[in-house]
């Protein structure tokens, strides 16, 4: 089945909705879709809704809603992780932010922060338009119902401290050292949202893990071997998910 993301006051209109450009081009160019096929259509919130094709122009595709997707009782539509997966992501050059974008919107991240660290390159930047338009795209590619939200870059310190009222759930990764994961986990409330912290190329400098360290969140290592910052944040998120879930 096929899935695209619309937002929900178009789905509102139940009938006649068009598809703008990008989405049509997808939809016929890459997914070869004809008249009358059936689409899932997701809210980015959690909904999802049955939906088919009743017409193709050039350059348009137009759907009719033809009901909402029971998500808790399908399993094409329950694709969320129970767990709330909030990745901290110290900005990375190039590529390497777009990949963990889409990867960690894969693997069920339900929030992404790009993070303004020391050690970060980057230190402004454009792009969370189209961080968001890539994790919208990995959501309709995986079949999730819920787009991750991508947040302006915001500074370390600054973040922590808008926290400092309260103890953080979560780790922060340092390739310096720290608990195994295996000894971390057991530390977190599964219930609360999970904070996954993996610094930028440079990695975390000491002070800043000591910050976290302060604010709650676990220091935690990933092994013996340094991974790359794109690396981290893929293999970390996974194990999380598959250690909790």
């Amino acid at each position: 089945m096929m899935t695209i993301f619309i937002p929900p006051e178009d789905i509102a209109k139940k009938e006649g909705i068009r598809l703008n450009v990008d989405k049509s081009h997808y939809l016929i160019s890459v997914l070869r879709c004809k008249k009358g096929d059936r689409v899932t259509v997701i809210d980015g919130k959690g909904k999802a809704y049955e939906a088919h094709v009743t017409e193709i122009t050039k350059k348009h595709v137009f759907i009719n809603i033809l009901c909402e997707a029971p998500t808790a009782a399908s399993p094409s539509t329950d694709t969320e992780s129970a767990l709330n997966l909030v990745l901290c992501q110290g900005i990375l050059k190039g590529e390497k932010m777009d990949l963990v974008i889409q990867k960690t919107t894969e693997i069920g991240a339900k929030e992404i922060i790009p993070l303004i660290t020391e050690r970060c390159i980057i230190k402004k930047t454009k792009k969370v338009k189209r961080w968001q338009k890539i994790a919208e795209e990995s959501a309709e590619q995986c079949g999730r119902t819920v787009i991750p939200t991508v947040h302006e870059p915001v500074e370390f310190c600054s973040w922590l401290m808008a926290h400092s009222s309260l103890q953080m759930n979560g780790f922060v990764f340092w390739e310096e050292g720290g608990l195994s994961l295996k000894e971390s986990i057991k530390k977190i409330a599964i219930f609360s949202p999970i904070h996954i912290l993996i610094g930028p190329e440079g990695g975390f400098a000491a002070k800043e893990v000591k910050l976290a360290e302060e604010q709650g969140l676990i220091k935690t290592t990933l092994g013996r071997r340094i991974l790359r910052a794109e690396t981290a944040a893929i293999v970390s998120l996974s194990l999380v998910q598959f250690m909790l879930e």
